[in-house]
Parts: C-alpha cells; sequence; structure tokens
C-alpha cells in the first residue's frame, strides 16, 4: 500500500524516533509498504518518519539508480563514521518540497550496526552512494534533514522559499 509521505515543515521530521522493540507482523507490513511507497515515489531510500512513524526502521537502495532492484530493511540501525569528509552533490529528498538539492557534507564510507527484518545483526562498512543514502536515511531517525546540513544564508533563502510555495498552495 502506498503510504503519503510527510514534508517540510511537518514538525514530525524533527522528532528522533524510538527504536523498534520487537520484528511484528506490524513492522514487516510496514516495511513491504515504504518499499512500494519508496519505488512510486521515486527515491533511493525512505524513513519512518517520512510517513509518519516515529521509528528506527528505514528502506534503501542505493542499486536502483543502476537499473537493479535490491531493497535493503534496517531496524535500528547505527553509524560510525569512517574514511574522510566528502561533499554529496546534490542532494535530495521526497520530505523536502520544491525538488530543492543541495551539496551536503557526508562521510566516503561508514560502518553500519542494524538488524534485518528476520532477526539477523548486520555489521558492514559502505562506501560511495550506499554510504551517503544510509546516513541520509538515519538523520531522518534523529530528526535531521539535509537542509539542517547547509549553511545558514541557503537555508534561510530555502525556508522563504518554501513559505511562498505553502502560502500559494493554501490560497489556491
Amino acid at each position: 500500500m502506498l503510504l503519503d509521505i510527510v514534508t517540510y515543515p511537518d514538525p514530525r521530521l524533527k522528532e528522533r524516533c524510538v527504536p523498534v522493540e520487537a520484528i511484528t507482523d506490524e513492522i514487516r507490513r510496514l516495511a513491504a509498504d515504504m518499499t512500494e511507497t519508496m519505488y512510486a515515489a521515486p527515491g533511493v531510500g525512505l524513513a519512518a518518519p517520512q510517513v509518519g512513524r516515529s521509528l528506527r526502521l528505514l528502506v534503501m537502495d542505493p542499486g536502483v539508480q543502476e537499473g537493479e532492484r535490491r531493497p535493503r530493511v534496517l531496524v535500528n540501525p547505527v553509524l560510525e563514521p569512517l574514511g574522510e569528509v566528502i561533499v554529496s552533490e546534490q542532494e535530495g529528498c521526497l520530505s523536502v518540497p520544491l525538488n530543492y538539492r543541495a551539496d551536503v557534507p557526508r562521510w566516503s564510507r561508514v560502518r553500519l550496526r542494524a538488524t534485518d527484518l528476520d532477526g539477523t545483526p548486520i555489521d558492514e562498512e559502505l562506501e560511495g552512494f550506499a554510504a551517503v543514502v544510509v546516513q541520509h536515511e538515519v538523520d531522518h531517525l534523529d530528526g535531521t534533514l539535509f537542509i539542517d546540513r547547509m549553511s545558514r544564508l541557503r537555508r534561510t533563502l530555502y525556508d522563504g522559499r518554501v513559505k511562498k510555495w505553502l502560502r500559494r498552495k493554501t490560497a489556491g
């Protein structure tokens, strides 16, 4: 089932999510719905707060850009930065309106620790685009949007555009 994507400036996007206590049928259904929603959007990742759920759960598929579908579900992910700081060029987000994109600092490599939907522990290193995607999605679980990582000036300019867009949207 396709889910509605929560968009900025919705305050739910600023909340720190709670851990998933148990992998239940409800969590499995949510993950399946999130995966379907991610592909339909289209996107390469989607975190639970983006669909209005304050849970440490995300789905991602960085390979979809190469035409391959290899979705992953990560429960209670934790990242450890490795490598060096790079610039994720023209990063965007399904929850950030107006198709806004910006360059964002990210780690070139990260160690990912999480659990899959079978309860199997995940402990691996990701690099390149996959590392950027997982950092972006884990940020959502911590109540951070990529626009929070921009300069104050760029953020102020973007916020002005969003306010204008929202006024037109509610007036029309």
